[in-house]
């Protein structure tokens, strides 16, 4: 049985900041990482010499931003693409109606301003709302307050159920009222044309991390934790357990004693989505030169609305879709064949005959992932932004939890478990660490 100061369960960004500056401090930090690689939900394919990013994609905002400070720091390429926060505008973005015409740059106008008319509405009815609201009880009313015709107002309405699913991967009425609290961006977005795994890679030099190590138990005490993998067992004075939220809600791992309040009742209000990306790459490009997406209105963009376009990343004509909510959950056993016709489908009604079948498929399934469950966790209705921290909550000094949902200002996010990591080897030593120390030398 080995003995370290910390365990860190997870390599994921949360978990290698965490090591890595605990590992600065002096301190035995060992990492036990089931996957066969680094990074987590951070994970960057590259085979047939093509650089895809199948899970964290973007940064959302660059200013004051310490996942932009350490991708320059780490001398990591970046690209500006700033439309991955689901903006109505912001960017050039071609617009379809519900009869697959195009709106005309005013009719695109006009539907932009409704956005952000009832988005100024929704942040007060939010502030008001009641804690088992949901975050279509709050549009809805937002929406109404507008006196707008059905037509304009149904418009609006679908928007908001996209967005939803876009940023958080669950249907509207699941989705807490204050759910989308975070959505708001300062500065450009950004993405990376090497692939956003190069962050992990750097994070995780000079630390020691053992891969395939399933951790199934953390028992802990008062005298310290006891970690039980596959691989053996491990000892420590404390633990960082980085771990999604739909692993800690798992049968296959056991923290004991189980986690008390109020770690576990924010954990009960929270959840896994349902969200998988898809990447269509073609031989030539059909669709609107000079955009960054393509949107579709209507009930024809129920399960498919929105494209993004990605061939200036590579130089190859590249289109990434997302599955998102009830679309990903329905198409959770589709074959590939299947998803591939259903989304070309319905370019075709925006393209017609020009839509060629895409040379090259990658669909994520992170709800099969039995490391994950899904790809990131929102708040259930009766949730509130504070569950994100309290689930942060230290237990019995020895036990800390960190990662993407644990984070209240920006959770979701790389950003989000880059700072939960900080956090919590900040609270193992007992003192303030600057976060520069998490990329400097």
């Amino acid at each position: 049985m080995e003995q370290h100061d910390t365990i860190v369960v997870g390599a994921g960004v949360a978990g290698l900041t965490a090591a890595r500056l605990l590992s600065k401090s002096g301190m035995s930090v060992v990492v036990l990482e089931a996957r066969n690689r680094v990074g987590g939900r951070v994970w960057t394919d590259r085979n047939e010499d093509l650089v895809t990013d199948l899970g964290a994609s973007w940064i959302h905002g660059t200013v004051d931003e310490p996942v932009a400070a350490a991708a320059t720091a780490f001398n990591m390429p970046t690209m500006e693409f700033t439309v991955g926060g689901y903006q109505p505008d912001s960017r050039p973005i071609a617009y379809y109606s519900a009869d697959g015409q195009r709106l005309s740059d005013a009719e695109a106008r006009r539907f932009a301003t409704d956005i952000h008319v009832v988005d100024a509405t929704l942040a007060e009815v939010v502030a008001r709302s009641a804690p088992d609201d949901s975050y279509r009880d709050a549009t809805e009313s937002a929406i109404v307050a507008q006196g707008w015709d059905d037509e304009r107002a149904l418009r609006v309405r679908e928007y908001m159920e996209h967005r939803s699913e876009e940023q958080y991967g669950a249907w509207i009425e699941d989705l807490a009222a204050h759910g989308l609290d975070d959505d708001f961006i300062e500065g450009d977005e950004v993405v990376f044309p090497d692939g956003y795994d190069r962050l992990a890679q750097h994070l995780s030099e000079g630390i020691d991390v053992r891969l395939q190590h399933v951790v199934s138990k953390v028992h802990w005490s008062t005298k310290g934790v006891v970690v039980s993998s596959d691989q053996g067992m491990f000892t420590a004075n404390n633990a960082v357990i980085t771990v999604p939220v739909g692993v800690l809600q798992s049968d296959g791992f056991v923290i004991d004693p189980a986690l008390p309040e109020p770690n576990a009742g924010a954990l009960s209000r929270l959840q896994m989505n349902a969200f998988e990306k898809i990447i269509l790459r073609f031989e030539r490009r059909f669709w609107d030169a000079d955009v960054y997406a393509i949107r579709q209105q209507g009930p024809e963009a129920r399960r498919w609305h929105s494209w993004y376009d990605l061939t200036s990343l590579h130089g190859e004509p590249t289109l990434l879709t997302f599955a998102a909510g009830p679309t990903a959950q329905e198409i959770r056993g589709w074959s590939e064949a299947q998803v591939v016709e259903s989304v070309l489908d319905q370019l075709r009604r925006l393209y017609g005959d020009v839509v060629v079948e895409p040379w090259h498929v990658h669909i994520t399934h992170w709800q099969d992932d039995p490391f994950s469950h899904g790809s990131y966790a929102f708040m259930k209705v009766g949730s509130t932004t504070a569950d994100h921290d309290a689930l942060a909550t230290p237990v019995g000094r020895v036990l800390h939890l960190a990662g993407e949902a644990t984070w209240t200002d920006d959770p979701a996010t790389v950003p989000a478990a880059l700072a939960s990591g900080h956090r919590a080897a900040c609270n193992v030593l007992g003192r303030s660490l600057p976060v520069e120390e998490v990329w400097g030398s």
